[in-house]
């Protein structure tokens, strides 16, 4: 199954793919205009969601003015929520209602542990030349790809993006043991973690894509460009030791992602079996989660 990355729109609109299919036939126009309806209130309820348009704490962020305690408690805080991820990216996968669905699942979670993304034609461990400022910047070419699929990919264990984060931790002083177990969480942090599991991760497929698609959409709305800012001015004036390559690589893939669920939206809305009231709740609810998560970071800061 190759990735064929779409850019995430800048609104939700008809696209021309639903066009297309209008104009041979396989759509009515009274269904169009009921998908551009449902479309409006997912971009009114989903990315006009306050975690989205005003994120108190990753605005504080990128200003690059977190002291190492703070910049330590959010790295791992952040680890928490990076490792438990994969429990719901598991638990997705096992309940996708289709093959297609289950292989995309496992395309994200199967590059999570560290599965490279290969192109069409590319020969595995072909060097790339860079220099160490562009690895970090971009990510290492022997361990990252933005493109392709993990099936006849290899897997590296530095190419996890825990590892990568555990870079990140290393930096501050933090090691392997100091991070990423729920031990390690906060309240608001494991409850985040564990409406993940309970919504991205649901038996209840509307539920899913619901929640899979406000997550996707929440990540490519800029809160990763607010802390590679943050980090990048943090390592230009007190840390040149940082090493950013999992913010940057974030940063740059989740706008991709997010255009693949409107691609998945497209494909089980017309569904008979698609139900838009618990596709809605799913996303409203992990959005809730998510503000939970940030509200909580900002609060500690402002109270620690």
């Amino acid at each position: 199954m190759t990735q064929v990355f779409i850019k995430a729109p800048s609104s939700l609109t008809i696209s021309s793919r639903i066009e297309e299919r209008l104009h041979r036939g396989e759509l009515t126009q009274a269904q169009v205009d009921d998908f551009r309806d449902f479309l409006a209130e997912v971009e009114r309820e989903f990315l006009q969601h306050r975690i989205i348009t005003d994120n108190t704490y990753t605005r504080w962020f990128r200003e690059g003015k977190a002291t190492d305690d703070e910049l330590r408690y959010f790295i791992k805080q952040f680890s928490v929520f990076s490792n438990q991820f994969l429990i719901a990216a598991l638990l997705k996968e096992i309940n996708s209602p289709t093959l297609q669905q289950s292989r995309a699942s496992r395309e994200i979670l199967l590059n999570e542990l560290g599965v490279i993304y290969r192109k069409s034609g590319q020969v595995i461990g072909t060097p790339i030349a860079q220099t160490e400022e562009e690895k970090d910047r971009e990510g290492d070419p022997e361990l990252v790809s933005t493109e392709g699929t993990v099936d006849g990919g290899i897997c590296r264990f530095r190419a996890a993006h825990f590892e990568w984060l555990l870079g990140v931790a290393e930096g501050l002083g933090l090691h392997y043991e100091d991070i990423g177990k729920r031990k390690h969480g906060s309240s608001t942090t494991l409850h985040f973690c564990d409406e993940l599991i309970r919504l991205y991760g649901s038996e209840d497929p509307n539920i899913a894509e619901g929640a899979s698609f406000a997550v996707e959409n929440w990540a490519a709305a800029g809160f990763w460009q607010d802390l590679e800012d943050g980090l990048t001015e943090i390592k230009k004036t007190r840390h040149p030791q940082l090493h950013l390559a999992f913010f940057s690589w974030h940063n740059r893939v989740e706008g991709q992602h997010a255009g693949h669920t409107l691609l998945e939206l497209e494909e089980v809305y017309f569904q008979p079996s698609f139900d838009q009231a618990k596709f809605m709740q799913g996303g409203r609810e992990i959005l809730d989660a998510i503000a939970v998560f940030w509200d909580g970071l900002n609060n500690d800061r402002e109270t620690r």
